[in-house]
């Protein structure tokens, strides 16, 4: 890897976590060239501005974010569990969901601009709820929300609680249990 691929990865490591932190206007790109130790003249010849280096930042990270955790329509509940661990192993993606929500798509599909990222997961509750493993009644967009929502309840971007790496092992466990319990009553067949 040439040098320039090198500030090029180190300035979209530290704009990430920039970014994740303070969100796209809450961003100084000074702030970022410096964590990067690139110069800021050659930030802007690879992005022309901060709102083209946070989408540079947001596409690097989407497969991450919509795949990280594969959906698993017949273990709805050790699926929401997988989903609250990687939001305490990588709090950052789900900060950087947040902050795309809040700053570029207010309303409506998260991920309109980017294609169909999530149509297969629908298609796959749909089948699990002709198979009766998933209730019926409900949309699969709406067991979807539900299911993110439910493990998003101690995320970074909880208005509750956040949970961190560093509680306990006892603690994260009750957690998964609340979830396992939850969305197995609500949102599994026969539940």
């Amino acid at each position: 890897m040439r040098d320039g691929e090198h500030s090029r990865d180190r300035l979209l490591e530290a704009a990430t976590a920039e970014f994740a932190a303070v969100g796209i206007a809450g961003a100084r790109v000074d702030r970022i060239a410096e964590a990067a130790s690139v110069n800021k003249a050659q930030m802007y010849r690879w992005y022309a501005s901060k709102d083209d280096l946070f989408d540079a930042v947001f596409a690097q990270h989407l497969d991450r974010i919509v795949d990280r955790v594969p959906l698993t329509p017949n273990d709805l509940p050790g699926y929401v569990v997988a989903l609250y661990d990687s939001y305490l192993d990588a709090p950052e993606l789900v900060r950087l969901a947040s902050w795309f929500r809040l700053e570029r798509a207010p309303t409506g599909d998260l991920l309109a601009t980017h294609g169909d990222r999530w149509s297969y997961k629908l298609d796959l509750i749909a089948e699990a709820q002709a198979a009766g493993t998933i209730v019926t009644g409900i949309t699969p967009a709406d067991v979807y929300a539900l299911l993110i929502s439910i493990a998003g309840t101690w995320s970074p971007i909880s208005a509750t609680f956040t949970a961190t790496e560093q509680e306990s092992a006892a603690q994260h466990e009750a957690r998964r249990a609340v979830l396992r319990g939850v969305v197995e009553r609500a949102l599994v067949g026969g539940g």
